[in-house]
């Protein structure tokens, strides 16, 4: 066989090997691999769907002519996870793990095509008896988007636990002022204040480099989250996620003099991180606030300080305000009381005009 021949035929193999989604004339996706010698296209409406098809296939996690009949749901969703696992973050893959080891357990040795609307209402009515409704919904958006793949004529239509709404809790000015004291001279000092002074979030303290301390900016480039193997390094959690944020001083000296042991700066892991904190806060009788309630402090912070959207999605990370607003800004309550002081003195004054 022609050398020119066999070398154009293995780079063709090689692109077929690894499955990419190429957007056709017609709006859908497609993916080609290669599967026992054989050209095999996968097209989807959508490329990650078509991803995690063509990456099932290619790994031989799902078997060409075996057809989901087969297949009880367990295996659905085992082998959706799998075909996710080069896409999705370590602690995504590791979270879906734990719901399909623990969640909707009635439902895993059923066969897919045997798997009714009822069998799943019942199944999401004993889970909300004791789990939150947040992981109810988790539960049952995993066994959604498995069926989505392997069993793709069913759509759910299951009554789900009302959302709560999430009260997020805000250290007052006070208490930040509380926690930056009890914190000076600790070890937590640094991640304290790189928490609730630059909005970082634990993961990404955890992932700060040497080579992240670029003169007086800090680049946030990476982050330390825990996989199914340990901790492992990602990348930031979103494209706006990679910023670079000027260091106080302060706080640059506080990383100056940490040991030079390795590459990190900060040798803790999360949870030890949070345990730490939680009993730093009990030391200081200050209420029992997590890590990252830091993080919602710096952006009720900046609220209160009247700092612009732009800027503080991009001290924080965040493509977009939607975050900002529904979750992380919330007015302090000393502020709120002088909101409110300043409406009823208002208004109080027009009574007696």
């Amino acid at each position: 066989m022609d050398s020119r021949r066999l070398k154009k035929q293995r780079e063709a193999a090689a692109k077929l090997s690894r499955p990419r989604p190429i957007e056709l004339p017609s709006g859908k996706w497609r993916c080609q691999i290669m599967v026992g010698g054989r050209r095999i296209d996968v097209i989807e409406d959508d490329p990650a769907v078509a991803h995690a098809k063509a990456l099932a296939l290619k790994t031989g996690l799902m078997e060409e002519d075996k057809s989901p009949r087969e297949m009880t749901v367990g295996e659905a969703i085992d082998r959706y996870i799998e075909s996710k696992d080069a896409v999705l973050s370590p602690s995504t893959i590791r979270g879906y793990r734990k719901l399909r080891e623990n969640a909707l357990q009635p439902l895993m040795g059923i066969r897919l095509p045997e798997l009714t609307q009822e069998a799943v209402q019942k199944a999401v009515n004993l889970m909300a008896k004791d789990k939150s409704p947040k992981s109810v919904r988790n539960a049952h958006g995993l066994l959604s988007a498995a069926l989505s793949v392997y069993r793709s004529n069913m759509v759910l239509r299951t009554t789900l636990p009302q959302k709560q709404r999430y009260e997020a809790k805000i250290p007052s000015e006070q208490d930040i002022e509380n926690i930056m004291a009890a914190a000076k001279g600790t070890r937590m000092e640094l991640p304290v204040l790189l928490a609730i002074w630059m909005g970082l979030r634990a993961s990404e303290i955890r992932g700060i480099t040497w080579s992240s301390i670029e003169g007086n900016l800090l680049h946030i480039k990476q982050a330390i989250v825990q996989g199914d193997g340990g901790p492992t390094i990602k990348g930031t959690k979103t494209y706006s996620g990679n910023r670079r944020i000027r260091i106080p001083p302060y706080i640059l000296q506080l990383i100056e003099a940490q040991p030079h042991i390795d590459d990190y700066v900060v040798h803790m892991s999360g949870q030890a991180m949070y345990k730490a904190f939680c009993r730093m806060c009990e030391r200081a009788g200050l209420p029992h606030y997590r890590f990252h309630d830091l993080r919602h402090g710096n952006a009720s912070v900046m609220l209160a300080l009247g700092i612009p959207d732009k800027y503080a999605m991009e001290r924080m990370g965040h493509a977009t305000n939607n975050m900002l607003k529904t979750v992380y800004q919330h007015t302090m309550d000393e502020k709120r009381q002088e909101v409110d002081d300043t409406l009823d003195n208002y208004f109080s004054q027009k009574l007696y005009v």
